[in-house]
């Protein structure tokens, strides 16, 4: 089995906590409900305030939707153009020989959609922290409060890596493509349709398979499950290493965790639907399946 691993263990990461190239960064950022009849399905809300409150020692912060996500549009957290994800990145001091950590609290997503983004510009220096600061602070150790230090200025030049995000219409192509699985990682009641959606029509993309996020980590240390334990979950829904697998969930999130474990079992044909459900359930003229 393959271990093409971006994981950091935290007692590893504590030993390199001083290393110079080091740029560790808290990725956090939180959904908020809005009122019924919004034009938006939540209130994307940076987790500044909770880093400030208490972050690994020498962590700095990334403002997903503030820095990192296309202000054009109005679906959360797309891909901006390169030249806006270069200038952001290198305001964060990350160059090509940084060693770069990413975490979040209480829910992996969020540094896995940052490793995927920095994996599509051709940076693969970046790594996750298993279980992320809910096991760094479950394990006693230090926590420093206050704001972002800063790194130095840096140079951030992308190598842009084809086929690693795709547009609606490629989904749909796919859709009617034998040798390309389809991935909801959204919970079982959103997959089913059975719960309304806050993105607007209920339901998956059809042919989709489901294979939640959720069910990729422990509940309990917040780290991500076994490798072994992960292929199975993906084999029992006809994933397999000689298709083409497009993950999709709400906003092009949570679908980077199940992207990241299939990198480490060693898939190689891996793409993520960025605009996800919530421009898949909003466009009528696409199909949608429930049930």
């Amino acid at each position: 089995m393959a271990d093409h691993s971006e994981l950091i263990t935290t007692a590893e990461l504590a030993d390199i906590l001083m290393r110079p190239d080091l740029r560790l960064f808290d990725c956090t950022t939180y959904l908020e409900p809005v009122p019924p009849g919004s034009r938006v399905p939540y209130l994307a809300v940076s987790g500044r305030q909770t880093f400030e409150a208490g972050h690994i020692p020498g962590a700095n912060f990334l403002d997903l939707q503030g820095e990192f996500s296309d202000p054009h549009t109005e679906l959360r957290f797309m891909m901006p153009p390169v030249a806006q994800l270069e200038a952001a990145f290198g305001r964060h001091g990350i160059s090509a020989n940084s060693r770069v950590v990413l975490y979040s609290i209480g829910t992996m997503m969020w540094a896995t959609r940052f490793w995927w983004m920095l994996r599509s510009l051709g940076f693969e220096g970046a790594s996750l922290l298993d279980g992320g600061i809910d096991k760094w602070t479950a394990e006693g150790r230090d926590i420093e409060t206050g704001l972002a230090g800063g790194y130095p200025l840096a140079r951030f030049t992308a190598r842009p890596v084809p086929g690693l995000f795709v547009g609606k219409h490629d989904v749909l192509a796919a859709t009617a493509d034998r040798n390309t699985v389809i991935v909801n990682a959204l919970g079982p009641q959103f997959y089913k349709g059975l719960e309304p959606s806050r993105y607007g029509r209920a339901g998956r993309i059809p042919g989709s398979v489901s294979v939640p996020a959720a069910t990729l980590i422990d509940p309990k240390s917040k780290a991500f499950v076994p490798l072994a334990e992960a292929e199975q979950v993906f084999a029992a829904q006809g994933i397999t290493r000689d298709k083409r697998v497009i993950a999709y969930c709400g906003g092009g999130i949570s679908a980077t965790i199940d992207l990241l474990q299939l990198h480490r079992l060693g898939y190689d044909n891996l793409t993520l639907y960025d605009g996800s459900m919530g421009e898949w359930a909003k466009d009528e003229s696409l199909p949608i399946e429930t049930g």
